[in-house]
């Protein structure tokens, strides 16, 4: 199956969902000489342009190769960008190409992509939700949408923490504490997300204050980039530690791994150097003995990635999904990913990433990659969380 063209294809049909950088999706699609079409996902957040740009120079290093040779094309990339190891927006572009040469292969050979990283261990991932607090300030806006999100997840991740950056007051602490209150008294197990926004100090108070809720991690506690802070983080707090959406190779994964740093690993195949590199991050982390929860939150293909990925891995915590609070028009370009029940969601089954891109729809969708606007409300929150409790 040769590669006859790779396209970068910007979606947005208006709707913002859970946050801003939820308004607009970045797809890759991949044909070969004779038609036929796989598709990957990126990262969009606040870099829609330059990865836009990154997978077109990534195409001129696949375009003209076998979709199959996915180990040697990947090396080869890795060994014509001098920067990709430190490069998110390559990381990324190589990873969505990659992902839709993977859809491929499986399209070709008839068999999903589990079935192609050696079989699935579940007909249906376990599931925690996110997204599904916007606009949540109180502890009762808190509740209320956390008893509907427990319709059919049992697991909630949030982040309680409103706009507080690097250090946090008492008022803060207190405020975060009444809503994690709220949302255990409505029924759900929470995973508190801290989007890596602490220093150490701060995020040590959060964990003391907190732990008695029984999270089941606490994810990113600390600014991502401070690895001292991390050790006094893992040294004192006495929390499970989630991390790693912004890891971007093996090798980062690795060191996490090694420091003893993690207790839960959160790759993303959009960014980690898709399927290829994530199956070895997957058998590291086994290895390791450490569990797995694959970060999820941009798209439906990249869902659908996901969950196949899941079904495959020994070691799966549970998978996170923003999914339910997509907007609908991303939700409208997929065909085949089945309704999550009771925390679980059953797996598609379809060749390559198991469902169907809707062609027509990607084409109304398509869009210029524009700038995105920059506000005191930062894109990573889920939408109208940044503030204080009214």
């Amino acid at each position: 199956m040769k590669i006859r063209e790779i396209d970068p294809l910007v979606l947005s049909g208006g709707e913002g969902g859970s946050a801003t950088w939820a308004s607009y999706m970045m797809l890759v699609r991949v044909t070969t000489e004779d038609g036929q079409v796989g598709y990957g996902e990126a990262v969009p957040t606040l870099r829609l342009l330059s990865v836009e740009g990154a997978i077109k120079q990534v195409a001129k290093a696949y375009v003209g190769k076998n979709a199959e040779d996915l180990e040697s094309n990947h090396i080869d990339w890795y060994k014509q960008d001098f920067y990709l190891p430190v490069s998110f927006e390559s990381a990324s572009a190589l990873s969505a190409v990659d992902m839709a040469c993977w859809d491929l292969v499986g399209r070709e050979l008839g068999i999903p992509l589990y079935q192609m990283l050696g079989g699935k261990l579940r007909d249906q991932v376990p599931v925690y939700a996110n997204g599904w607090y916007g606009k949540c300030k109180t502890p009762d806006e808190f509740y209320s949408s956390a008893r509907r999100a427990l319709l059919s997840y049992k697991a909630l991740k949030f982040d309680p923490f409103g706009n507080h950056f690097d250090g946090i007051d008492e008022e803060g602490l207190r405020e975060a504490e009444e809503r994690v209150k709220a949302v255990v008294e409505a029924g759900a197990l929470p995973l508190i997300e801290h989007h890596g926004r602490f220093n150490s100090a701060s995020a040590l108070a959060v964990a003391e204050r907190l732990q008695k809720y029984g999270p089941a991690f606490m994810e990113e506690p600390v600014h991502p980039d401070d690895l001292e802070g991390l050790r006094a983080y893992r040294r004192s707090a006495r929390v499970k530690i989630a991390l790693g959406e912004r890891i971007i190779g093996l090798k980062q994964a690795l060191y996490y791994l090694r420091e003893g740093l993690v207790d839960v690993l959160q790759p993303d195949v959009t960014n980690i150097g898709g399927v290829t590199a994530m199956k070895k991050v997957m058998a590291l982390s086994e290895a390791f003995g450490v569990e797995l929860a694959f970060h999820n939150a941009f798209g439906p293909v990249q869902h659908a990635f996901s969950l196949q990925l899941a079904a495959a891995a020994p070691n799966l915590f549970m998978l996170e999904s923003f999914y339910d609070w997509f907007p609908s028009w991303k939700r409208s370009i997929v065909r085949g990913i089945p309704e999550t029940r009771e925390g679980l969601a059953p797996v598609p089954k379809g060749p390559g990433s198991g469902i169907q891109v809707d062609e027509s729809a990607v084409e109304r969708l398509r869009v210029e990659a524009p700038a995105l606007p920059v506000s005191e409300e930062p894109v990573w929150v889920v939408g109208g969380t940044w503030g204080r409790a009214r």
